[in-house]
């Protein structure tokens, strides 16, 4: 995931940045409100992960100025506030979710791994043209000029993932987590077995092989 911290507290920010960068992450770090708004709208980011008191701007603040933008991808606050009230102003201004200082990083990266599984995009008619074939990501068609295919939701989900990190080489670890979900009772043996049927749907549109295989790691999509 593309991740925007927006945190003030140098210890606290340097451990999440270091843990998320470690999950193999992308990750930017700013701190303060004025520079987390800037950063936000300039980049795609999949999730921001605001703290509510920082200098400037305070992340709610932050929240309610990008959501009344438009803004609509994922927004996590961190805050120390526990009360009931304070999170009910939080999830007002517009977060997704709410996480209460301290906190232990393993239930911040669950948080953001289950936000991540939900699409904060508007719907919208979507194709990304890839070698000769067509990618529709409303109707979970492929086509080409030979023809269409019809791939399953989590066929459809691989390929897509594999597209959007061309030339990237994805563990069976990461497609699990984001394709199945981390708490999901599935093994990297699905993972193959979905690849494997996907190749076989695809050798129908082009007799090129687009999905390689990287030996103990995983699957990378041919550059």
């Amino acid at each position: 995931m593309n991740i925007l911290v927006a945190e003030d507290d140098l210890h606290l920010g340097k451990l999440i940045v270091h843990m998320l960068k470690k999950n193999q992450h992308h990750v930017e770090w700013v701190s303060n409100g004025e520079d987390a708004y800037e950063t936000a709208i300039a980049s795609d980011f999949d999730i921001v992960i605001l703290d509510w008191m920082m200098p400037g701007q305070t992340g709610l603040e932050v929240c309610r100025r990008l959501r009344s933008g438009g803004y609509s991808q994922a927004i996590l606050m961190l805050t120390a506030k526990d009360s009931v009230q304070d999170r009910i102003h939080g999830l007002d201004a517009g977060a997704d979710d709410y996480l209460v200082k301290p906190f232990e990083i393993d239930e911040l990266l669950a948080r953001l791994r289950a936000l991540s599984r939900r699409n904060f995009a508007p719907i919208v008619e979507e194709k990304v043209v890839l070698y000769d074939i067509v990618l529709n990501r409303t109707s979970y068609i492929v086509n080409s000029a030979k023809g269409e295919i019809q791939l399953t939701p989590r066929e459809f989900q691989l390929f897509d993932l594999l597209v959007r990190n061309k030339g990237q080489v994805l563990p069976r670890e990461t497609i699990l987590d984001r394709i199945w979900g981390f708490d999901a009772d599935v093994s990297a043996k699905t993972v193959d077995a979905t690849v494997k049927l996907l190749r076989k749907k695809l050798g129908k549109l082009t007799k090129k092989e687009i999905i390689e295989s990287v030996r103990g790691v995983g699957y990378r999509l041919e550059n």
